[in-house]
């Protein structure tokens, strides 16, 4: 009867890290998608079994270049939430760069702030 309880108890405090990991990666894309789009990088849905498929087969929740004619382009896979997919050029890129650093900033801004004196 103990062996069963604890079994069951560390099968619950598994499912509890695994629900947390999934709920971090999804607010971490929110965030991410948030700052993809006040950079100007457009969201293109995959609203078609083909871009969906298409979509799938990239590297999700990573910012990607790739060449295309003369010039470099950005791309951003969501699979899992808003299936779609971020696309910019060179200064979205920039712009998100700038926001992201200005986020990291006021983070950590945020961080010394809370923290005590001694910290």
């Amino acid at each position: 009867m103990r062996e069963t309880t604890w079994i069951g108890a560390l099968l619950l405090a598994a499912a509890v890290l695994l629900a947390g990991c999934a709920t971090v990666n999804r607010s971490e894309a929110q965030s991410t998608e948030q700052l993809l789009a006040a950079a100007g990088f457009r969201a293109e849905p995959a609203d078609t079994p083909a871009k969906l498929e298409n979509l799938k087969a990239m590297p999700p929740r990573k910012l990607v270049s790739h060449a295309q004619d003369d010039h470099f382009v950005y791309s951003y896979a969501d699979p899992d939430n808003c299936k779609c997919l971020y696309v910019g050029g060179p200064e979205e890129y920039s712009a998100y760069e700038r926001l992201s650093l200005e986020k990291q900033n006021e983070t950590a801004m945020d961080w010394n702030l809370r923290a005590p004196e001694w910290w």
